[in-house]
């Protein structure tokens, strides 16, 4: 058994599987970072151009991405 750092994995906190929407929603969050996007608003911007949609099936505000995030635990 190899000895792995706890803060290199990024599941660490994990509980379950991601669902399919959640796992959309990190691969959009992920593009969005690595097409440049770095405040808040430049990723809500990005949301709305992809077609993740919150829970409510709503745009994303600035309210609603962070309630999401939160309400994940993230």
């Amino acid at each position: 058994m190899t000895y792995a750092y706890p803060y290199l994995s990024p599941n660490q906190t994990r509980t379950h599987e991601p669902t399919a929407w959640q796992q959309e929603l990190a691969n959009a969050i992920e593009s969005i970072f690595a097409k440049g996007a770095r405040e808040l608003d430049e990723l809500i911007a990005g949301l709305n151009a992809s077609r993740v949609r919150p829970p409510d099936g709503a745009t994303w505000t600035e309210q609603n991405f962070t309630a999401v995030i939160h309400e994940l635990g993230a």
